[in-house]
């Protein structure tokens, strides 16, 4: 599983946020997660799909993107456009940690903050390999969808039927190698038995096709 270090991670210049990074042995790549709003870094849901993802040798970070007091500023909760900068600078602070600074970068987000991933993966000085998205809201990232060229996975509940419609319109405008996996009987927050599993079953499956280092030695898992 790696072990896990509370760092503080620059977010933006002078703004420090508190993160966790967790590095198995022998790194394959690392995930940097965007939670939604109303969650946090500690958003249990991420954890778990976190931890799976350190179990099958990828390198995550999960971090807050917005100070407690920003966080009581509802608007910025939705800022997408902020939050994709929060996400651009952490990315920036990664390339500089000896431990990530040559691993090969993913997102992974969550409602609102699958807007942030895109809209930061649209940035190619980035170097973005992969994102996901679970119950996320792309369609938010609408004016940057078309530049992503990061392969992309939105993952999304049957039964969420509203955020899957935005998500099918927001798919139609993507560049990229994209794909939209429904989970059958899942709602918004994947509560259901088995359906958070499949959600990082999915990813872990998305990160290893595209962000694996052994894809880089032509060895695909």
């Amino acid at each position: 599983m790696g072990t896990t270090q509370e760092r503080l991670v620059e977010a933006g210049k002078g703004l420090l946020v508190p993160g966790d990074l967790t590095i198995p042995e022998h790194p394959r790549g690392i995930v940097a997660f965007a939670h939604g709003s109303g969650s946090s870094r500690l958003s249990p849901r991420n954890r778990e799909v976190a931890g799976a993802l350190n179990s099958t040798g990828f390198a995550t970070l999960l971090f807050d993107l917005l100070t407690p007091g920003e966080e009581l500023a509802r608007a910025n909760v939705f800022d997408v456009a902020l939050l994709g900068r929060r996400l651009a600078a952490v990315t920036g602070w990664l390339r500089h940690q000896p431990e990530t600074s040559e691993l090969r970068l993913g997102y992974f987000g969550a409602s609102t903050g699958a807007a942030a991933a895109l809209i930061a993966a649209a940035d190619l000085d980035l170097e973005v390999s992969a994102v996901v998205s679970r119950g996320g809201r792309p369609d938010l990232a609408a004016a940057r969808l078309a530049e992503v060229r990061a392969p992309t996975l939105l993952i999304v509940g049957e039964l969420d039927k509203q955020v899957l419609e935005l998500n099918r319109k927001a798919q139609s405008r993507l560049r990229c190698a994209n794909n939209l996996e429904v989970v059958a009987g899942a709602t918004h927050l994947f509560e259901e038995p088995g359906a958070l599993k499949t959600v990082a079953r999915l990813a872990g499956q998305w990160f290893s096709r595209h962000l694996a280092a052994d894809v880089l030695a032509g060895v695909e898992i």
